[in-house]
């Protein structure tokens, strides 16, 4: 399926984001230039650019499909990270959690996923640049269990990538080609000597 016209829009609406996140980051503590926090951010951009994209040129009818009885649909991977992403963010600041992750979990419209993938990814993006390259060995509790803010920045980024990787496998699927491989040449075959 040829999606040029889908990537073009999903471009177009993830670039705001990103945007207006650099603006509001102009008020808040500078992303750190080096280190692991900046290699975390980087990495963060990559994937958070990856997921709207595809969460995007997904036709919102998609949004209830499931591979199978008792898996999540399509929607509820989506808002699966949205919680992943509240969770570390507020392990990492050390707060507590605004809401629960099964009720954030029905959340089925197409813009509504959306917003709140977004909501997300921008309290996990703060809460990795507040926190300063000293608090990384700090204790903080995430999902009832110790761990360092490094580890929760960890977590959370390997979180995302594993779902990252089921949203793709659901979209392909469902006859949609991830915007980033469809721009990739297909691979030549090997030569026979």
């Amino acid at each position: 399926m040829r999606l040029a016209p889908l990537f073009a829009a999903a471009t177009l609406l993830v670039a705001p984001a990103l945007a207006a996140r650099a603006m509001k980051t102009a008020a808040a503590p500078a992303p750190p230039k080096s280190g692991l926090r900046a290699e975390l951010l980087s990495d963060l951009d990559d994937v958070e650019k990856k997921v709207m994209q595809l969460a995007t040129i997904i036709p919102a009818g998609k949004y209830s499909w499931r591979p199978a009885r008792g898996v999540r649909s399509v929607s509820e991977v989506y808002m699966h990270i949205a919680g992943g992403n509240y969770f570390a963010a507020a392990a990492i600041n050390r707060k507590s959690v605004s809401g629960d992750a099964q009720t954030l979990e029905q959340i089925a419209e197409k813009d509504r996923v959306l917003e709140e993938l977004r909501k997300s990814f921008d309290q996990l993006h703060d809460a990795i640049i507040a926190a300063s390259d000293a608090d990384l060995d700090k204790n903080v509790k995430m999902y009832g269990t110790d761990t360092t803010e490094r580890a929760a920045m960890l977590t959370a980024l390997n979180h995302i990538h594993e779902h990252l990787g089921q949203s793709i496998a659901y979209a392909r699927m469902n006859g949609v080609t991830p915007p980033w491989s469809e721009a990739e040449p297909a691979p030549k075959p090997a030569a026979k000597s």
